[in-house]
């Protein structure tokens, strides 16, 4: 493997901010999963929409949103960026039991949304722990991971 050199590390080993203005305008496209399990009925509450805080895959799917825009504030050297589009699934899985979170990231411009998509999995995880703790306080958050990418001068990766 060819040796990689740390993009936010200057020569004299202080942490920067990358300047990317020269680089290319393209397409790029970051997707990132993570996965809830909790307890059978917790799962219930949340697919039947009786949760008492309301209604849990709605408002993790908006919290995992905003959190996809607002990541430059919360991850020190990463870029504001002008997201063309942001998608956040989330599915019950009762063999979990679990809910499967993936967040789609996509954007034109001169950096990835690697971060961008992991940010906003890991909200969306977190704001379903948040509706149901009341009632499940075992419930574990795993498996977060950037699962593809692609656009830019590094091209694609798939996750094995």
């Amino acid at each position: 493997m060819a040796e990689k050199k740390l993009t936010h590390i200057n020569e004299k080993g202080e942490a920067h901010m990358v300047d990317v203005s020269a680089k290319a305008q393209t397409e790029r496209i970051a997707v990132a999963r993570a996965n809830v399990f909790m307890q059978p009925e917790t799962l219930e509450l949340i697919v039947a929409g009786t949760a008492k805080k309301g209604d849990v895959l709605g408002t993790a799917r908006i919290a995992g949103i905003m959190a996809a825009k607002r990541t430059h504030e919360l991850i020190p050297l990463c870029h504001p960026l002008a997201l063309s589009n942001v998608t956040i699934d989330l599915e019950a899985d009762p063999q979990g039991p679990a809910i499967k979170v993936t967040a789609t990231v996509k954007v034109t411009g001169p950096t990835g949304v690697e971060m961008e998509a992991l940010t906003a999995a890991s909200v969306a995880c977190l704001t379903v722990y948040d509706m149901v703790k009341a009632v499940d306080r075992g419930i574990r958050i795993s498996d977060l991971r950037l699962v593809e990418k692609s656009g830019g001068k590094s091209g694609t990766f798939k996750a094995e």
